[in-house]
Order: structure tokens, then sequence, then C-alpha cells
């Protein structure tokens, strides 16, 4: 197909009015129409790559920690029709047994349609006592390799994040031994800055929902986050106006720089569904509005009850975050984090044709998966 007219997100990070060709399902340089291919006029419109998320539990009352393969293909069919083609779901904290099952449905999972199941972003188990969040403290371990290999050889390779409280009992050492195997990110964590520079020297690059679930910064104790500044880390960042102050957005934006930022979605269950009792690694959550909380813990928040689209829309609309910085956070960096980038993520030759035709509010006019609209 040829879209046409569009204001098209370019690799160098900004909009160029133009022509988008896709053949055989992927970006091909410019060229004519050919006899009876689809022509789509997009004048008035942005031609967005469609969005890459890494952390994400479920939606449409569904998670991807029930190890269904109904349920899977429901949260990609959901992802995919808001703009979300590459899907990195995240696990829970649970003992083995469970978590194998969940990796036996993904290596099983076919990418026939919906959002591309890309990788598994394992969040638990390996995590603080101390900093549970919404995780169930009951399975909280020390970080095993062994343990993380049976699960990775069960998923067929998929595991692209493992997340880890660098302070706990031999998470320092699972840092060292398998940072050359998967992306290991620090995440409910109650690290000082010293041990989290260690977790960085040994292997950790990224962070999970920053300022979520670890000790903040302050000026005799600037904790992991400006660790993570001073290491080059890529930060995961929730802008679903609950979460985090878009003051704090803005500001990370700015020290980070766009090309360190991540957008995530963090949903749950609920993500596209009304108010109402939902449920999160076995915990009740209750959702009102965006915000959604452990039913018996109500100051706890249990991810959130939206979209990565919705998020990376609120970053523009709502929080000030440049149109241009808010893409690239949602769909190249991701994609670069997992190592997918050369066929998601970006508008460049030879990635997948998965575009999002949005107008200029950003409201979602037309989504294309591989080449074909929705």
């Amino acid at each position: 197909m040829i879209i046409k007219n569009a204001a098209i997100y370019t690799p160098q990070h900004s909009f160029a009015v133009g022509d988008l060709a896709i053949r055989n399902g992927r970006i091909a340089p410019p060229c004519r129409p050919e006899p009876g291919e689809k022509v789509v006029d997009a004048t008035g419109l942005y031609a967005l790559p469609g969005l890459v998320d890494i952390h994400f539990h479920g939606a449409v009352g569904h998670d991807f920690c029930d190890a269904d393969e109904a349920g899977l293909q429901a949260i990609a069919d959901f992802e995919a029709s808001k703009g979300v083609l590459a899907i990195c779901p995240a696990t829970m904290t649970f003992p083995e047994e469970i978590l194998g099952k969940i990796m036996d449905v993904a290596a099983a999972h076919k990418n026939e349609r919906g959002a591309d199941l890309v990788g598994i972003n394992m969040e638990g188990p390996y995590i603080s006592p101390k900093k549970v969040g919404a995780q169930n403290p009951l399975y909280v371990q020390s970080a095993d390799p062994a343990m993380f290999r049976r699960l990775q050889a069960r998923s067929g390779g998929l595991i692209k994040l493992v997340d880890v409280a660098p302070e706990e009992p031999g998470n320092l050492a699972f840092i060292r031994e398998c940072g050359g195997e998967v992306r290991v990110s620090i995440a409910h964590t109650c690290t000082d800055y010293d041990t989290a520079k260690a977790a960085f020297a040994a292997g950790a690059h990224h962070m999970t929902h920053l300022y979520n679930a670890m000790p903040g910064i302050t000026h005799r104790a600037p904790g992991p986050i400006i660790a993570a500044l001073e290491d080059g880390a890529t930060v995961e960042l929730i802008t679903d106006g609950v979460h985090i102050h878009p003051a704090m957005v803005r500001f990370t934006f700015r020290v980070f720089g766009d090309d360190h930022v991540v957008l995530i979605a963090d949903s749950m269950e609920a993500a596209g569904l009304p108010d109402g009792q939902y449920s999160l690694g076995g915990q009740a959550v209750t959702v009102r509005g965006p915000r959604a909380t452990l039913t018996e813990h109500p100051d706890t928040i249990a991810g959130s009850a939206t979209c990565l689209y919705d998020c990376m829309r609120t970053a523009v609309r709502e929080m000030g975050v440049p149109l241009e910085s808010a893409v690239r956070a949602a769909s190249e960096n991701p994609a670069r984090c997992i190592g997918i980038e050369a066929d998601y993520g970006s508008l460049a030759e030879g990635r997948w044709g998965n575009v999002i035709l949005a107008d200029r509010d950003l409201n979602i006019r037309t989504v294309v998966r591989h080449g074909e609209p929705l």
C-alpha cells in the first residue's frame, strides 16, 4: 500500500510531509503505486510508527500471567487496536512452577494477528520484600541463574528483561553472571547509590518504572536514580497521569534525554474495561477512573488501567512533552532496549509496515499492521 501526504515521523525524529510505501509487509523505498495497489490519502494526518510496550500485564479482562492462549490473543488484539503493535508483557512475582506455565504459553503463541509478541519482561520474583508494591511478597526470592535459564529455555528465548533488586543477597552475582544473556533492570528496590552503581558496573542497563518502588533523590543520599543517570541507563516512565507528576515527567526527559526514556503502560487487566473490581498477581484491585489500587491497601497503586498509546498522548497533551520526544520514547527506544529495532519501532526502510495514522489531536484514525489496515 501507499500512504500519501502524511506528516511522517522520520528516523531523524522529526516530521516530514511525504509518502510512505509498504511492500511485502515492510517499509519500502519511495515508489509509485502499482496497478490495484491500495492508496490512502493521509493529508492532515500524522504517520507514526507502531508502538512497542515492554512493560504491561494485561487488558480487557485478561492477564499475561493467566497462561492462557485465548487471553493472550485477546490482549494482542486489543493492543493492536490501540496502535501498540509489538508487546513484551510482564510477569509478576510467582514461583517457578507458575512462571514456567506462562513461558510455555508464550513460546507456543503464533503471531498471526494483533500485536506481535516479541518478548517477555520478567518483573518478579527477584525483588526486594520491602518494595513489593502490588507484587505478592510470599514468592519473593533471591535471583537464581539456573532458574532463570530454565525459564528462558521454556520461553524459547523470549525473556528480554529481568528485574532485580541489587541489594538483596546474591543478586549482584546474578547480574554479573547473566547480564550478558538478558537485559537486567533495577526494580522494586531499596538500593542506595553505591549498590546501584555496582549493579550497573556488573551489567544492569535499565530502570523499571522510574521513581516508583525505589528510593527518591536527596542531596546526601542520591540513590539509584542518580546512579542510572550517571551510567547512561534507559528508564521507564508511566505517563498515565497517576503514577508521576507532569513536572517530574518533563524533568526526566530534559535530564535523561529523549533517547533514554521509555514510556510504558504498566497496565493490568482493567485496561479497555469500565471501573470495577479486578485482579493483579492474585491480589484484588479496585479501579476508579484512571487509578488502580490494591483493594485491601488503597494507597498502593496496582499498575494502570490505560494503554501505551493513551500514555503517550497524555504525555504530549497534558504534560508538555514534545510529540517528537514522546513518539521516540514509545516506539524506537523500547524496541532498542529489547533488541528488536531492526524490525520494530521505526518507519525506516526494512522495518515492518506498522503505522498509526492519527489526527492533529492524536486521535487514531487507522492502524496498519504489516501493511494491512486493521
